[in-house]
C-alpha cells in the first residue's frame, strides 16, 4: 500500500480512538521492509512474478495468474516517516516479522534459510506453505540481526513474530531437523517451534522489548514472556491468560475485516471467502464471558485484522474496513452495558457524513 495511504489509515485510527497500528510486513508473498544488513529480502523477497486471479480453487487447473509482476517495499526511511507519523497522533506502530513459517520470501532471497536449501521463488498464490525457516542458529542469528535493525526503526514495546499457520512437513521429513530436535533434547517440532521463539523472546527481553505471536505459539511451550495474539477463537487467549501471560483478543469470528460484509458476494467487492456482518463486530466482546474474572486483566484489549490478498488498492481496503472499524472501536471502549446496537446505528448515520469528508470509501449501512 502507498505510504500517504498509510498514513490516511493511521489517521482514521486516531479519529476512532484506535492506538495501536499493527504493520505485517513480511510473508511468503512479499518482503516489504529494508534491512540493510541482508539486502537480497528486498531486492528477491520484495518481488513475485505474478498473482493468483481470484480466489483459489481446490483443483489446480482452474488457478490462472495474471501474469504481471508484483512488488515494492518500505525503506527504512519510509518506515521511520510512518512511526513518527503515528506517534504524532497517539498510534503506537507495532511490526511484525514473520517466523518460522510464512517466510517464502525470506527463503527465496537466501535459500539457505530453508529446510533443503533448495532455491524457490517468493509466493505468487495464497495460502499455508510447508516451506519454513530451518532451526540452526545462523538462521536464528540471522532473524534476531533483522530484529536489531527492527528495533532501530521502531519504539514500540511490543514486537510481533508472526508464528502462525506453520506447516511442519519440512521439519518432519528433515534428518538434520530430527537431529536438531535431538540435540536440543525436544519431544516434536511442536516444541522447535517454540524452542524457536523462545530464542526471539529471550533477545528481545534482553532488549527491554516483549514479544508478540499468534496464538500457534502456545504449541509446545509458551514462551515465559510473550504476549499472545488470539485469532483462532478466543481459547488461546483464555489460556494464555490462565497463565498469567497478556493477550491480545482478535477473533477472526468477529474481528476479520477482509471477510465479506454480506452474504451476496456477487454485490460485493472480492474480498476474502468468510462473512462477518457489520452486527457481528458490534457484538464483539474481548472479555471473554468464560474468562475468570482475575485474569481479565491480562486481556490488553482487542484488534481488527485486515488481510490484503484481494485488495487491490486503498480504497478497497476503506470499503473493507468502515464502517466495520467504528463498531470495534465503539466496544472495545465502551463499557458493556451501554452497548446498543440501534443506538449506534442512529450515531453512524451521522458518522457517514464524516466519512465522505474525509473521503473514505465505506460500505452504507443499508
Amino acid at each position: 500500500m502507498p505510504k500517504e495511504f498509510v498514513k490516511k489509515y493511521i489517521d482514521l485510527l486516531a479519529l476512532h480512538k484506535l492506538n495501536t497500528f499493527h504493520w505485517h510486513l513480511t510473508e511468503d508473498q512479499g518482503w516489504r521492509l529494508e534491512i540493510r544488513q541482508y539486502p537480497k529480502l528486498t531486492e528477491v523477497g520484495a518481488w513475485r512474478k505474478e498473482t493468483l486471479v481470484g480466489h483459489q480453487s481446490r483443483d489446480r487447473s482452474q488457478w490462472q495468474f495474471d501474469g504481471k509482476p508484483h512488488g515494492g517495499f518500505y525503506t527504512q526511511e519510509d518506515a521511520r516517516e510512518i512511526v513518527a507519523y503515528g506517534k504524532a497522533r497517539f498510534v503506537t506502530v507495532m511490526p511484525e516479522i514473520e517466523m518460522p513459517g510464512h517466510a517464502m520470501a525470506a527463503i527465496a532471497a537466501y535459500p539457505e534459510l530453508g529446510v533443503t536449501g533448495e532455491p524457490l521463488e517468493v509466493a505468487t498464490r495464497w495460502g499455508i506453505f510447508s516451506d519454513i525457516l530451518n532451526a540452526e542458529p545462523s538462521t536464528v542469528q540471522f532473524m534476531q540481526n533483522v530484529l536489531s535493525e527492527v528495533l532501530e526503526i521502531f519504539p514500540s514495546r511490543y514486537i510481533h513474530i508472526g508464528g502462525d499457520e506453520a506447516d511442519k512437513a519440512k521439519w518432519k521429513e528433515s534428518p538434520r531437523i530430527q537431529a536438531r530436535i535431538r540435540e536440543l533434547g525436544l519431544a516434536n517440532e511442536d516444541e522447535l517451534q517454540s524452542w524457536f521463539i523462545r530464542q526471539m523472546d529471550a533477545f528481545l527481553t534482553a532488549r527491554d522489548r516483549r514479544l508478540v505471536g499468534w496464538d500457534e505459539i502456545l504449541e509446545g511451550g509458551l514462551a515465559e514472556n510473550a504476549v499472545v495474539m488470539s485469532w483462532r477463537g478466543t481459547k488461546g487467549g483464555i489460556a494464555a491468560a490462565r497463565e498469567g501471560h497478556d493477550v491480545v483478543m482478535a477473533p477472526e469470528s468477529h474481528t476479520y475485516l477482509n471477510y465479506y460484509q454480506a452474504p451476496d458476494r456477487a454485490t460485493e467487492p472480492i474480498a476474502h471467502p468468510g462473512l462477518l456482518p457489520l452486527e457481528r463486530v458490534y457484538a464483539f466482546d474481548p472479555i471473554p464471558e468464560d474468562l475468570e474474572p482475575q485474569f481479565a486483566r491480562h486481556v490488553l484489549g482487542a484488534q481488527a485484522q485486515i488481510w490484503t490478498e484481494y485488495l487491490k488498492g486503498p480504497k478497497n481496503v476503506e470499503y473493507q474496513a468502515f464502517p466495520r472499524l467504528t463498531a470495534l472501536a465503539e466496544v472495545v471502549w465502551t463499557p458493556k452495558d451501554r452497548h446498543d446496537y440501534q443506538d449506534y446505528l442512529a450515531r453512524l448515520a451521522a458518522h457517514e457524513r464524516r466519512l465522505q469528508a474525509l473521503d473514505v470509501s465505506y460500505r452504507p449501512v443499508r
